[in-house]
């Protein structure tokens, strides 16, 4: 059961209107990486856990949270959008880099929301709940999870820089702030799962079953030789295993030859070279 606290967490109060950078703000709301997508992600992953416990309650709380940081940029675009002047855009405009990237406000702002936010990310695309993870498995979900915040972090900090609004970027190194703790409490959850389960997800398949002789291979598919020198090409592997470096891997099987497809399918009939007489030759069907 949720409970809706009026206050927000942080306060989401710009100086000034400015629309543009309210279209920015969509990106980190309802993009990729933005707070709907971590908000959706960890509550499903909470409630798919089977039984109580600190990595449920770990999930469920921030996932709260994190709809308590969709409600602040909400509001901060909307009051972005509040009495915003006609000199704004044609501010904006002069830059050929922001008029090129960005085309100015978003006109669904006024049009669609009323001067209010979208579940859409900067461009306007809808948030799509395939941008979220849920696999039951909560060491695949927290490494997910932990490129999210780096992603979303990454974001913010990003747009820290694109704006002088002292109220936004007030709000904005709030949310920085909270991004940093996530990273490291899925970094410390991760540590903590793998130090159980081992760091192969998942840990308890068989390893007979699959072809043991490339578990620690690093083929190199590049020209030259420059990923032979990280730790994943020699040495131990995390999970116990030895590194190897194959320079010049070779194929292990033949080409594919695939039969004709059955004459009721229509497919343009493959034709097969007579080296003997280079000329083509064209299957009975």
């Amino acid at each position: 059961m949720f409970f809706h606290i009026k206050e927000l967490q942080f306060r989401a109060k710009p100086e000034r209107p400015d629309p543009v950078f309210a279209r920015r703000l969509q990106e980190v709301l309802g993009g990729q990486f933005g707070e709907i997508t971590v908000a959706m992600q960890y509550l499903f992953q909470g409630w798919n856990v089977r039984g109580d416990g600190k990595y449920k309650d770990l999930l469920l709380d921030t996932g709260t949270e994190e709809l308590a940081h969709v409600e602040m940029l909400a509001t901060m675009i909307a009051r972005l959008l509040d009495d915003a002047p006609v000199e704004t855009l044609e501010e904006a405009a002069k830059d050929p880099v922001i008029a090129a990237i960005l085309g100015g406000s978003n006109p669904q702002h006024a049009i669609v929301t009323g001067l209010g936010a979208a579940p859409t990310d900067s461009n306007g695309y809808p948030w799509n709940s395939r941008y979220t993870i849920a696999s039951g498995n909560l060491l695949a979900d927290f490494r997910h999870n932990l490129a999210a915040e780096s992603q979303g972090r990454l974001q913010v900090a990003r747009l820290y820089e694109m704006t002088n609004d002292r109220g936004v970027k007030d709000m904005l190194a709030w949310l920085l702030a909270r991004d940093t703790m996530h990273q490291n409490q899925w970094i410390a959850a991760i540590k903590e799962l793998e130090a159980k389960e081992g760091v192969v997800v998942p840990s308890t398949f068989p390893r007979e079953c699959e072809v043991q002789e490339v578990s620690h291979i690093l083929f190199n598919f590049s020209r030259g030789q420059e990923s032979a020198q990280g730790p994943w090409a020699h040495g131990p592997s995390p999970d116990g295993g030895t590194f190897q470096y194959v320079a010049n891997p070779q194929p292990l099987a033949p080409a594919p030859q695939l039969p004709p497809a059955p004459p009721y399918i229509y497919n343009t009939p493959p034709k097969v070279v007579n080296r003997s007489q280079n000329t083509p030759h064209i299957p009975p069907q």
